[in-house]
């Protein structure tokens, strides 16, 4: 058994069983990780993949378990490598990143510009999609943290540290006869056509809010962009729900932006990362740098609970930013 044919089975894994993807992803060729698969299976005794032809059609129960512990090992084994890395280059390595549209746009940039001024020997890497993709991504190591909203998916080997609260605002143009008001409502909003955020783009949740309180929403075009939300409340297609960190008050400045913090929940975003994450020191200092009140000490605190329930509850006392 090679490590070698350990790193196939995940990596197809993956891949979605696509063994061309696998070899092209890890520069070899796809008889060899073929033939590698083979001979591992002859030597356990066992299939992991099923078969229709010559093609993989699934993971057998067996194959499951050998891939996850195979998982296991391959991460122990960079594992190894990092914390050697941390005393021969303390200030050397990479830093990955997933996240959800708004808080890859909004939220991030202004920090990933003051980690790369702090650490400029860490090479930075960041990735976006929706937050099953992103939690996908941890799973399997492709990137060190995920920037989200919904927890909805999240696994118990998972650390999920709440950094900020964010609310949602109502965009409208001077001219729409909304812009006046003071106070919007339900009622008033459902009147209009919408342009929001769905529940599935960065856990907005725009419809259940409506369908809770007896209403529908008219909502005519969903999009996790929130710049594209305000393209089209310009053309004048209907009225904007849009997160407020999204807002731009020197580009803005033709919108009329109402609050609508009475109207919808404020959501969390937290930074989520494995248990066995090894965290290096400027990984401490990335998290502390996205949200403040996160430095080593709470962040050990939180890696010391069992579950991320005890996690939430360690952090009822501590008072979040709300953008």
């Amino acid at each position: 058994m090679k490590l070698q044919q350990l790193r196939y089975i995940v990596e197809v894994a993956n891949n979605e069983l696509n063994v061309s993807l696998t070899a092209e992803k890890l520069y070899t060729s796809q008889p060899g990780i073929s033939k590698q698969i083979k001979q591992l299976e002859d030597e356990l005794g066992v299939q992991i993949f099923k078969r229709s032809g010559k093609h993989l059609s699934g993971v057998t129960a067996i194959g499951e378990r050998v891939i996850d512990v195979a998982r296991d090992i391959l991460n122990k084994t960079q594992d190894i490598k990092v914390i050697a890395q941390e005393y021969t280059k303390p200030n050397v390595g990479t830093l990955s990143v997933t996240s959800t549209y708004t808080q890859a746009r909004f939220a991030l940039p202004a920090v990933f510009q003051q980690f790369m001024l702090a650490y400029p020997k860490i090479a930075l890497k960041i990735e976006q999609g929706d937050s099953a993709q992103c939690l996908v991504n941890l799973k399997n190591r492709v990137t060190d943290f995920a920037v989200l909203t919904d927890l909805t998916e999240i696994s118990e080997e998972m650390i999920a540290l709440p950094c900020y609260h964010w609310n949602q605002s109502i965009v409208v143009t001077k001219e729409h006869p909304l812009a006046s008001k003071m106070m919007v409502t339900l009622d008033e909003l459902a009147q209009y056509p919408l342009i929001s955020y769905d529940s599935a783009k960065d856990g907005a949740d725009i419809g259940q809010t409506f369908l809770k309180s007896g209403k529908a929403a008219n909502i005519i075009f969903n999009t996790a962009d929130a710049d594209l939300i305000k393209t089209y409340v310009r053309l004048g297609a209907g009225v904007g729900i849009v997160a407020k960190m999204a807002i731009n008050q020197q580009y803005d400045t033709d919108l009329v932006i109402l609050n609508a913090s009475h109207l919808f929940t404020y959501k969390t975003t937290y930074i989520v990362f494995l248990r066995s994450l090894y965290l290096r020191n400027y990984m401490y200092d990335f998290i502390q740098q996205f949200s403040s009140h996160l430095d080593k000490k709470m962040v050990n605190q939180a890696l010391a609970c069992e579950n991320n329930n005890q996690i939430l509850t360690m952090f009822n006392g501590v008072k979040l930013t709300v953008k």
